[in-house]
């Protein structure tokens, strides 16, 4: 069992397989690959452009389905989901963080994060006081009024993280996190989630080619050619 996790399982993928067709060419982006991943882990998914692990966080994010294989996410078989169960299961559990941020530019810091909760049927006063706690707790309070265009990378990357974490999922899957941001906004952002996942018992999982990332990550699983090359714990 790997020591930095609670013992449970919060992701468990079983030889899973996922060929990707265009027109006559197919390329096969996963080999039958599988990977279980414990309840507070800060675990990297590692690997040169190519290698799958984009795939591989997309297949646990349920925005994709595999073709071969069972996926297994927070206990919930998700590998046989039809897409809209998928999208449902994904609302409701898990939290993203994008490399391009991915915030809605007409809306405000709050607004963004506080829309998460509104999709969830969530009471404004309840929305309220989770989204202004959660934006103190990465560093934005008093920035809750400021369109994405006023705040800096590293700042809307924060919105990001508030965003993924407010509604409490068990997981948050961060792809590429760090490319858009400099290496000093980089490693600030790294230091909040993992202060995150230390005090949520959030379990981070991360697609990345930054070796910063990588040095910031618990374990370390690195894929080449669609398959597993090496899985470290530090």
């Amino acid at each position: 069992m790997n020591a930095a996790h609670d013992g449970k399982t919060m992701i468990s993928v079983r030889n899973v397989s996922r060929t990707y067709t265009s027109g006559e060419a197919s390329v096969r982006a996963l080999r039958g690959v599988s990977l279980e991943v414990g309840q507070g882990e800060f675990m990297s998914i590692a690997g040169p452009s190519g290698s799958g692990k984009t795939t591989l966080l997309n297949l646990i994010g349920c925005i994709d389905r595999a073709d071969e294989g069972e996926i297994t996410v927070g206990g919930s078989l998700v590998s046989g989901m039809s897409r809209d169960e998928l999208a449902l299961f994904r609302r409701s559990n898990l939290g993203f963080v994008f490399q391009t941020f991915n915030l809605i530019p007409v809306l405000t810091a709050y607004e963004n994060v506080s829309f998460t909760l509104s999709l969830l049927g969530v009471s404004e006063r309840e929305n309220r006081a989770r989204t202004m706690a959660l934006l103190a707790e990465v560093g934005l309070a008093g920035m809750e009024d400021r369109l994405p265009s006023r705040l800096s990378g590293g700042q809307q990357q924060r919105v990001a993280v508030a965003r993924a974490l407010v509604k409490g999922p068990s997981i948050v899957l961060a792809d590429e996190p760090t490319a858009n941001l400099d290496s000093d906004t980089g490693q600030a952002i790294l230091e909040l989630m993992r202060a995150m996942n230390e005090a949520h018992r959030t379990t981070f999982v991360f697609s990345t080619h930054d070796p910063m990332v990588m040095g910031f990550a618990r374990r370390l699983v690195r894929l080449h050619d669609g398959r597993i090359a090496s899985d470290e714990t530090r």
